[in-house]
Formats: structure tokens, C-alpha cells, sequence
């Protein structure tokens, strides 16, 4: 009797770099017999973009080096190997499908253009012996559980979240499995330096509100230090709007951005620290701020490339500039504002700005300079440590007037300057003049 051939799975790696609350990770140790991973440091996301901007800038880039050098001995851990390539995927999967005999593919679903591009790409190589199998696990909510048809997100975040927190639960964690040792194969593949991305090595300033490493063993320890060994959690609501320091909000975003944590991990852990210690209000809006990450996906799904149009998703025509000079101005916090200037010049010397100072920034760039709004996101895009396709791009349609703000409000920055740094201490950590 002819013994049956093992199945053999392949987990794609994108932006759910973690091994905990894994859905594809959990499917293909399910149901294979190997399994094997791969991560793509894809060439296209370190070239400059229409507006001059390389798509991924050197904090990211050093970010998700770290990251996956994580998920590396995470997986090792649970004896499956990474193989990394600075290549596209569409130039080796099907090869790797090939020369492990691939049954199935793993991957997170995704549905912006690039990423649908690069998907196309892949299953017009592949044999169609090979399954394709894609799980939306970037949120919170799950769209299963949400609606049928995105077309009926509500438009209004408070209506969104009024109607998920009273009729929709939130699925468990994925929980996963270790295999055999047998499992393990030899990798000669590197995962590529700085250098190899076309960056310098560099050292952030020290004066950083976001100090902290890539990959998901530094996201777990972040976690349990915010909730249970400082308990800031519990002052969230009244820190959350701070300028100055590591410690004024959760700083989970950049973590979130890439998947090497999860929305729901978050959750339960809040909750849990809820169970020990009581909730407030302060630990309701943790929960509250996932949610609104969960709202600029479904409106990215519900509305798809308008997400990305001059003229956002309520199709509006107005006079955008784009005049240089001003733009490079705004990015070097050069400009008249020096409220705004000081957070420019934050972003640009960490990758990091608060929640306040994007908002504030952002106004500045479209409201008071009329510049196309769509330049803005890009540079964001390009510098920002936590950069999420939807929230970026959700906020910056917000902000402009062309997005999901009811009020289209304009924000007077001296005033949130005054609120929000009243005694200048943000505005002269990063304005000040040092010798060294």
C-alpha cells in the first residue's frame, strides 16, 4: 500500500510578523504535516514614490530588520524556518512551491493596490495544484463576524463603533502549536542589512519618545511593562495627549503597524488587567483606539481607491498646491509655526511624532498651506515608525476635508500648542540649538 505524501505548507509572512495570535501561522501547522515560512524584503518598498519619497525610509527599515530577525528565532522556537530574500515575491514563490513541494500557501489578506498587484503576480506563476489561502488577521473586529457587504460600514466612526461594541464579539487568540524538530531544514538565506537597503547606519536621538526595537518579544515585554509592572495603563486617557517622553501613551502602534502584535492580544490583555485591577476610563480607551484602527480598514475596504483619490472619498475639488519649496519648509520645520516645527523636526530626526502633533501637522499642511494632502501622507508614509497604510492615509483624508470628518474642522495650532505644551518644553527639546 503506497504511503501518503505528507502535506506541506508554506507561511507567507507580511505584515502579521508575529508567532502568537497567528491565524495563517496556526492554519498551516494545522494542516501540514511541514511547514516552512518565508519573508520578502520587497525591492519596490524601498524605492522613492511619485512625490520623491522613498516608500520606506531608514527608521522603518531598521525597525522591520529587527522585527524579523525576531520572528526568526521565534520560529526556530517552534522549529520552522524563515528563509529571507531582498527580492519580490512574485520572482520566488513559485519556486519555493517547487522545490518543497508546496501543497498550500498562508497569508494574510490584504487589499490595497500594491499588495493586490503583487498577489495577482504570484498566482499567475503558480501551478494549480497549489492552494492560495488568505486571512484578514490585522484586525480587532473581524470582518467575518462584521458585515457581508463593506459597502454598508457606516460612514460615521461613533455609528461604527456604537454598533460593533453592541453587537459583535471578539474572536479568541489563535492559539499555536510547536512541531517536531524534524521539521527544521537548512537555511542559507540572509536577512538583509542596512546597507543592503541603501542606508547608512544611524543613531536616533536620544531625545526619542519612542526608544524601543522592532519584533515581537520587545511588543510582548512593552505590553506587560505599560499594563502590569508600571500600570500606566491606568492613566491612559489623561497621559495619552503628552508630547515628551516614552511613557505619556502606549506606543503600541509601531508593533500594531507591522503585525509582530495583535489587536486582540491588546484586548484580552487589557481585560485581563481590568479583572485585577478594576477598569476606568483609562483602559476602556486602549480599547477605544484599536477600535478606531479597526474603522480606517473598514473604510479602506469600503470605499478601496478613493481611499487614495485627490478627492478622498467624498469626492470634493479643491484647489491643492504643490509648490516645493513650501513642502520642503514643512518637512525641515522651517515654516511660521513653531509648534509644528517642532514635531517636523521630531519626525524627521526619529520616526516618531504623537497622535496630537500628527493631527496638528497635518491641518497645517492642507488647511493653512493648501497643499495637496496626498504629499503629506507620503512623507508620513515614508518616516513614520508606525505606518499603517489605513490609519495614514484614513487620518490624512480626515484631516484634508475630504475624508470622514462630519465637522471638516481646522485645528488652531498656538492654541493646541498652548493646551498641549503650555510650558514649552516640547517645543524647546526639539527647537533648541546644541552644539553637539
Amino acid at each position: 500500500m503506497q504511503q501518503q505524501q505528507e502535506k506541506k505548507g508554506l507561511v507567507w509572512f507580511r505584515n502579521n510578523l508575529r508567532v502568537n495570535d497567528n491565524i495563517s501561522l496556526k492554519k498551516a501547522i494545522d494542516e501540514n504535516q511541514k511547514v516552512i515560512a518565508v519573508y520578502f524584503f520587497d525591492p519596490k518598498y524601498f524605492e522613492k514614490d511619485n512625490f520623491g519619497f522613498k516608500k520606506t525610509e531608514k527608521f522603518r527599515s531598521q525597525f522591520l530588520i529587527e522585527t524579523i530577525t525576531d520572528l526568526k528565532q521565534n520560529l526556530e522556537n517552534l522549529n520552522i524556518i524563515l528563509l529571507t530574500y531582498f527580492d519580490p515575491p512574485e520572482h520566488k514563490i513559485s519556486n519555493l512551491c517547487d522545490n518543497f513541494s508546496v501543497d498550500t500557501i498562508y497569508t494574510q489578506k490584504e487589499w490595497t493596490r500594491d499588495e493586490i498587484e503583487t498577489n495577482n503576480f504570484i498566482k499567475n506563476t503558480l501551478n494549480d495544484n497549489v492552494v492560495f489561502v488568505e486571512d484578514y488577521d490585522q484586525f480587532l473586529y473581524h470582518p467575518d463576524t462584521v458585515s457581508k457587504n463593506f459597502s454598508n460600514i457606516p460612514d460615521v466612526f461613533t455609528a461604527f463603533r456604537k454598533k460593533l461594541e453592541k453587537y459583535v464579539d471578539i474572536l479568541d487568540e489563535a492559539q499555536i502549536s510547536k512541531l517536531s524538530k524534524e521539521n527544521l531544514i537548512q537555511n542559507n538565506t540572509e536577512i538583509p542589512t542596512l546597507q543592503d537597503l541603501g542606508f547608512d547606519d544611524f543613531k536616533t536621538s536620544h531625545k526619542t519618545a519612542f526608544p524601543f526595537k522592532g519584533g515581537e518579544t520587545e511588543a510582548l515585554k512593552r505590553l506587560n511593562y505599560y499594563l502590569f509592572e508600571s500600570k500606566k495603563v491606568g492613566f491612559y486617557k489623561k497621559t495619552r495627549n503628552g508630547l515628551v517622553s516614552e511613557n505619556y501613551s502606549t506606543k503600541f502602534s509601531p508593533w500594531l503597524a507591522n503585525g509582530s502584535l495583535s489587536a486582540k492580544t491588546i484586548y484580552y490583555q487589557v481585560k485581563k488587567y481590568e479583572a485585577e485591577f478594576g477598569k476606568n476610563q483609562s483602559t476602556y480607551w486602549v480599547i477605544f483606539e484599536l477600535i478606531w484602527r479597526d474603522y480606517f480598514k473598514y473604510i479602506s475596504l469600503k470605499y478601496d481607491e478613493k481611499f487614495f483619490k485627490i478627492g478622498g472619498i467624498l469626492d470634493r475639488n479643491y484647489e491643492w498646491k504643490s509648490d516645493k519649496k513650501t513642502i520642503q519648509k514643512w518637512i525641515n520645520g522651517e515654516t511660521k509655526d513653531d509648534f509644528v516645527n517642532a514635531n517636523m523636526i521630531e519626525l524627521k530626526e526619529t520616526g516618531w511624532m504623537s497622535n496630537r502633533g500628527r493631527q496638528n501637522v497635518a491641518s497645517y499642511f492642507a488647511k493653512e498651506l493648501l497643499l495637496d494632502w496626498r504629499i503629506g501622507a507620503a512623507y508620513f508614509e515614508s518616516l513614520l515608525l508606525d505606518y499603517d497604510v489605513h490609519s495614514n492615509y484614513g487620518n490624512w483624508l480626515y484631516v484634508a476635508g475630504v475624508g470622514n470628518d462630519p465637522r471638516d474642522r481646522k485645528f488652531n495650532t498656538q492654541l493646541q500648542a498652548e493646551r498641549y505644551d503650555a510650558n514649552h518644553k516640547f517645543r524647546n527639546l526639539w527647537l533648541e540649538k546644541t552644539l553637539f
